[in-house]
């Protein structure tokens, strides 16, 4: 019992009950004597206006732990410090409202129930209102000049109440350096007019609720991108503006196997370009569906998109369940990128698409993957979980040949033939070159209760950032 009680001294880690360490900051608070709650809060205020400033130097040196130790360590570093000294603003604040041990109950329990209280307020503000807003930069900095003006208050009060006469001088000197690391931090990472020579130029970014959404050129080869942090979700030539991702060449071949399509839908809208093929090429007339704002707006203004029929901004989810069909093709193309929007891919959703879809309707869903000679358990489970919605389906690859390629699962409750008359024989041997099977012994079918599709493409995701590190280059990449 003795062990289990004794308490650490300043800076010290002490066995808990449960035999886990814990810090005792409310010791630190019964015992600083010239450290008080001014202090606590100025330097949490400081450390928080450093972030925007380092936060380019930590991912850069952090890039090398790979994606998720270099995610992982780079937030310890950034956000550890804040959090740490925040996270002892309670026990001082209980320590300076209690003048009677028999008031500490009602004291803690009023400042815990306004800190929870906050806690709750603040989220639903940032991550409904202020965060698509303002963005995380200017967040972090107005949160930071906040806790500067409030630690001069607290330093008043602890100066004259408390009889702390050296508690305003420490915090006025922490809020002047603050305020001189404005400048930086509110131009930290900033890459508006960013220029790579005579090859890359950054048109347009802009930060959303979902990715920092980039328009990029790279002159030398007639390229635009549509980028969404490491992920390219559209490319055009810069000259014509005509589409350059292969893998949307056999999808504006779909309505030749089934002919007399009139209406469509596109699931992670991106650039656009399938939605104005299909209405260019067949007359079809295709909403679109695209999660972040930030994305149709750049389609709109460097792709050239119009939107042909409703153009919807929305989490996909949500928005199929309001959708009446019937759709003839829905392409459903939100895992070209570094992440995986799982809940995007499960037996639910599918069911969902599918009873969108009319009679002879088709399902085109683009994947990224490595083939592992058809043996990949992410495409294994992407091929048996649509086998649990419908009865056929075919696989094709974007390049014959490749390892790391984009995979386009076709999917119809008909059988999907390429004998069409209405596609003609170099297109009908162009898809057969690219027609594949797949081992689905390595696979899973995804759900809303068990979906292991991230964890199942890390070497993908990883794989993927590396090719855009290597082409760009992390002067670009990582802002």
């Amino acid at each position: 019992m003795r062990h289990r009680s004794k308490v650490c001294r300043q800076g010290r880690v002490a066995p808990s009950p449960l035999g886990a360490p814990v810090l005792e900051f409310p010791l630190w608070a019964d015992r600083a004597k010239r450290t008080g709650l001014s202090l606590v809060i100025s330097l949490a205020a400081l450390f928080i206006l450093l972030i925007p400033w380092i936060t380019r130097p930590v991912l850069l040196v952090t890039d090398a732990l790979g994606l998720r130790a270099g995610a992982f360590v780079s937030a310890l570093v950034l956000f550890s410090p804040s959090l740490t000294l925040l996270g002892m603003v309670g026990p001082y604040a209980i320590k300076l409202a209690t003048s009677r041990l028999e008031g500490v109950g009602t004291s803690a329990g009023s400042i815990y129930a306004v800190s929870t209280l906050g806690s709750v307020v603040g989220t639903l503000l940032l991550g409904f209102f202020l965060f698509p807003v303002v963005g995380s930069r200017e967040i972090l900095i107005g949160l930071g000049v906040a806790l500067l003006a409030l630690a001069v208050a607290v330093a008043i009060y602890e100066q004259k109440r408390l009889g702390r006469t050296a508690a305003v001088l420490p915090c006025v000197l922490l809020a002047t350096i603050g305020i001189a690391l404005l400048p930086q931090a509110v131009g930290a990472g900033r890459a508006n007019n960013y220029t790579g020579g005579d090859t890359l130029e950054i048109r347009s970014e802009r930060e959303s609720l979902y990715g920092w959404v980039r328009v990029i050129d790279q002159k030398k080869t007639d390229l635009r991108l549509l980028m969404s942090d490491a992920s390219t979700i559209g490319a055009a030539s810069i000259s014509s503006g005509e589409n350059r991702l292969t893998y949307q060449e056999i999808v504006r071949l779909i309505p030749a196997l089934a002919p007399d399509m009139k209406r469509a839908l596109l699931i992670g809208q991106g650039a656009g370009h399938m939605a104005t093929t299909l209405r260019d090429r067949n007359g079809i007339v295709t909403d679109t569906l695209e999660i972040d704002p930030a994305v149709a707006d750049a389609a709109s203004a460097f792709f050239g998109f119009t939107p042909i029929g409703k153009a919807i901004v929305g989490d996909a989810r949500y928005e199929i369940r309001r959708l009446t069909g019937p759709y003839d093709l829905i392409i459903h193309d939100c895992f070209t990128g570094g992440s995986e929007p799982a809940h995007l891919l499960t037996v639910e959703t599918l069911s969902q698409l599918r009873g969108l879809l009319s009679e002879q309707g088709i399902l085109a869903l683009n994947f990224v993957a490595f083939f592992q000679d058809g043996r990949n358990a992410a495409l294994a489970s992407v091929a048996r979980t649509i086998a649990q919605v419908f009865p056929h389906r075919s696989v094709f690859v974007s390049e014959p040949g490749k390892h790391f390629n984009d995979f386009i699962f076709l999917a119809s409750a008909n059988p999907i033939g390429l004998g069409s008359p209405t596609l003609d024989a170099g297109q009908a041997a162009w898809l057969k070159d690219r027609s594949i099977s797949l081992d689905e012994a390595q696979g899973v079918i995804l759900t809303d209760d068990f979906n292991p599709l991230e964890q199942l493409q890390t070497r993908k995701a990883e794989h993927y950032r590396r090719i855009l590190v290597d082409w760009f280059g992390t002067d670009l990449l990582v802002r």
